[in-house]
């Protein structure tokens, strides 16, 4: 099982398109990420993950990133709500086994969101934003969004508060509010993600610190070496005692389908210790609502035509370009732009051939004078937090970069 990398979006640059303008600025980044480790940032046989360049946004654009997040989500837990009430689970894709503590999260105020990342179009010479998908269950571009594109504005001797980026302090604020909405619980958490992925794990090497900032007792353990009990909780066995501990907060960098569908007997040990309030688990189970692109279509039928959606279906859309997404692609796979005609321009195979699909409205993005693409990515964690960019080519995939920004 891998966590969500999930920058599967699609760009075409056509005659008419909004241009992004840059900032190349004269020290680079990679002896900042070689002293903190993140070598994995900077590309070996591929471009460097982190560049030298930074957009230039504008105060009016990056409030409106801000308002259309914040409305977005808004609208997506109205969205949430339908899906529960119309019994839409099957539509969603969600495995059976994962419904009951998708319910029990989702009517527990206590059970926090901590936090997810919107992609989205447009924002450049006055065009709306779109949404293009919310990454709410294991999101990452943590580091790259909250730490490195501060720390190149400071390297390069900017004012580093010249950015819309208050993600640390934003996380570190939701964890203490997670632990103070949790006061029956010890303030003990256990951060896990899959072994082998070194992004992962400076993902949640952040999330570990602000948890600790917060006023948790943090430890870190490989899913494959936590325990879980039934009628105990979450355990990890300590490596110089032995002994097994137990954590009341348990974060995973591994997606709840994988669970549901991978790891059945999981799924039905996890109901058991959320329903028997033996540990909180993070992001929540209902997280997964906002996950399945299904639910683009979900908020299209609420909201049909609001300015920041595009139409979305089930079939082909008459008459209008669109993109065909599998409800649970990561990385670009599975992804296909379909033009008017039904004829499919431009596709990237991959493992999940055998989702169902949704299909988007096509959507110009806006490019660089070198025809590169970019798409915002806005983090929230109680409220809009922190922009980025990602760049590529017509579907973005792993390869893609992250450009920072600078307010202007």
């Amino acid at each position: 099982m891998e966590a969500e990398k999930d920058f599967s979006d699609v760009h075409q640059a056509e005659a008419e398109v909004d241009m992004v303008n840059l900032k190349s600025l004269p020290n680079p980044p990679e002896q900042a990420l070689q002293n903190v480790g993140w070598n994995w940032m900077l590309g070996t046989d591929t471009a460097p993950y982190v560049v030298n360049d930074v957009v230039i946004v504008g105060e009016e654009q990056a409030t409106q990133y801000y308002d259309a997040a914040n409305t977005l989500y808004d609208m997506l837990v109205e969205a949430g709500q339908h899906v529960i009430d119309k019994d839409l689970f099957k539509e969603m894709g969600i495995p059976d086994n994962l419904i009951e503590m998708i319910k029990l999260s989702w009517e527990d105020d206590r059970q926090v969101h901590l936090y997810g990342r919107f992609d989205l179009a447009g924002g450049f010479d006055g065009e709306s934003v779109k949404l293009i998908e919310f990454n709410a269950d294991t999101a990452t571009c943590i580091p790259e969004t909250s730490v490195v594109q501060w720390a190149h504005l400071r390297m390069n001797a900017l004012d580093d508060s010249r950015q819309f980026n208050t993600l640390y302090e934003t996380l570190v604020g939701q964890f203490r509010y997670i632990r103070e909405a949790n006061s029956d619980l010890s303030p003990s958490i256990l951060f896990s993600a899959m072994r082998g992925f070194p992004e992962d794990d400076t993902n949640v090497a952040l999330l570990t610190e602000a948890a600790r900032e917060a006023g948790f007792d943090t430890e870190f353990a490989y899913i494959d070496d936590v325990e879980f009990s039934n009628g105990e909780g979450i355990f990890f066995q300590d490596g110089d005692t032995s002994n097994f501990i137990r954590f009341d907060f348990w974060f995973k960098l591994v997606p709840w389908e994988y669970i549901g569908l991978d790891e059945p007997e999981l799924a039905g040990m996890l109901t058991e210790i959320v329903k028997n309030r033996k540990a909180l688990i993070l992001n929540p189970a209902y997280t997964l609502l906002f996950q399945s692109k299904y639910i683009l279509k979900v908020l299209w039928d609420l909201y049909p035509y609001h300015p920041l959606l595009l139409q979305t279906e089930r079939y082909l859309l008459p008459h209008k370009k669109s993109v065909s997404k599998v409800l649970f692609g990561r990385e670009g796979a599975n992804v296909s732009i379909v033009e008017k005609g039904g004829d499919i321009s431009e596709a990237v195979e991959g493992e999940y051939a055998n989702q169902s699909k949704v299909y988007q409205e096509y959507v110009t993005f806006p490019v660089d004078a070198n025809g590169h693409s970019y798409q915002a990515g806005i983090f929230y964690a109680g409220e809009a937090c922190a922009l980025g960019f990602r760049r590529g080519g017509k579907i973005l995939d792993n390869t893609a970069q992250f450009v920072g920004h600078i307010i202007e």
